[in-house]
């Protein structure tokens, strides 16, 4: 039996947290799924996450958080991403940012899973290089797990398509978010990694991506200030989930999800 993944898109606020809250369950059990990993970085109010919001996520059944630049937005999570190793922020940031950039957690079936996050520099943050950083910590990844997962934060599809091409034979799944716009391309590449450009968006889809749509048009179309809120209707869950081969790490199988939930 393959050990089945279920990747989780964004978390945009309440409303992301409510979809995980109803439909993860059904997931888990529709899938057989082994591990839960999800997107948490927007899990609290649209920006940012908190310790409050992450134990939420973490009982109501996933297993690792990752993140990427809006990591940073609530000043008081980072005690505890300090120390929440089930938390992990893009590892390509600069040796003192407090935090981890890749974990390992286990399978009730006793099975090592590594997940790695990196951030794109395209559009973005002046990181080191995601590739080489992913060289150096899918080495060390590797010594304990046989599958590797990476959740790549990026905002340049091409940047996101030249990773996965990058490590392709080299880890179980590149997966992009940071869009919030889930892509059609999910396919397993050559060498046996599961690659799809970004998961997509968890919470409401009567917005643009998951503000409330107004406010983003006002800023767009005056180009003022305007003090964002999280929109609250038309509800979904994007994400992927992936087979994994157990012992070679190669994907043998990966499916987009889109569900609505309200």
């Amino acid at each position: 039996m393959p050990v089945n993944i279920l990747f989780i898109g964004d978390i945009v606020g309440a409303p992301g947290r409510q979809a995980v809250s109803r439909e993860l369950h059904r997931l888990i059990d529709r899938y057989r799924i082994d591990l839960v990993i999800a997107n948490g970085e927007n899990a609290a109010g649209g920006f940012g996450i908190t310790e409050e919001k992450a134990r939420e996520l973490f009982s109501l059944g996933i297993d690792v958080l990752t993140s990427g630049n809006h990591v940073w937005d609530k000043k008081e999570s980072y005690s505890y991403i300090r120390r929440e190793e089930r938390l992990v922020r893009p590892a390509n940031y600069p040796p003192e940012t407090i935090g981890r950039g890749s974990t390992i957690v286990r399978t009730a079936g006793g099975i090592s899973i590594g997940i790695l996050n990196l951030e794109g520099r395209v559009f973005m943050n002046s990181l080191d290089c995601p590739f080489r950083t992913a060289d150096r910590e899918i080495v060390r990844l590797k010594e304990q797990a046989n599958i590797v997962f990476v959740d790549f934060h990026a905002e340049a599809t091409s940047e996101k398509v030249a990773l996965g091409w990058y490590l392709d034979g080299k880890v179980s799944a590149v997966i992009g978010t940071h869009t919030h716009v889930q892509t059609a391309d999910e396919r397993i590449l050559p060498g046996g990694t599961a690659y799809m450009t970004d998961a997509g968006m968890t919470g409401s889809f009567d917005s643009v991506i998951g503000v409330k749509k107004e406010l983003a048009v006002e800023r767009f179309t005056t180009q003022m200030p305007v003090r964002f809120e999280v929109a609250k209707k038309d509800i979904r869950l994007n994400g992927a989930v992936l087979g994994i081969d157990e012992m070679s790490g190669s994907a043998l199988s990966v499916e987009r999800i889109s569900l609505t939930c309200s």
